[in-house]
């Protein structure tokens, strides 16, 4: 993880180090069900205006960011819960630091080939890009 000297700072680099294989293979294995959803959701997002940057929260936990997009077991047996989130409420909740949003952006990879998703397991949490399934 990136960490600034601001402690309410938190980017991680494109797929931290941080992250075990397992959850990687578990996030992924996951992420192939819902992947056209997300890409859908990812798309109307920035054709709508509300960001270039949409961030998608990956949990097994009930937390408070976001909006619900796909509960578990909604789409092909999905087990994650994926709730629809912006930058800007990172920025507002202190999860991303204001001095470090121009990183981020520089950071994001195109929305049209990845999902940045902010996956929260247990003691991690932190950011991933993962790339779209190709048709």
């Amino acid at each position: 993880m990136i960490h600034h000297s601001n402690e309410n700072t938190l980017l991680d680099d494109a797929n931290s180090p941080e992250i075990n294989r397992k959850l990687m293979s578990a996030v992924s294995a996951d992420f192939i069900k819902v992947a056209d959803t997300l890409r859908e959701a990812s798309y109307q997002i920035r054709k709508r205006g509300f960001s270039e940057n949409p961030v998608f929260i990956v949990t097994r936990q009930i937390v408070d960011i976001g909006q619900l997009l796909l509960g578990p077991n909604e789409l092909a047996g999905n087990t994650w819960t994926y709730r629809a989130s912006l930058l800007d409420e990172f920025v507002q909740r202190r999860l991303v630091g204001e001095e470090s949003v121009e990183l981020f952006k520089e950071n994001y990879k195109n929305p049209d080939e990845y999902c940045c998703l902010f996956v929260i397991d247990g003691d991690f949490a932190g950011f991933i890009f993962i790339p779209f399934p190709e048709d």
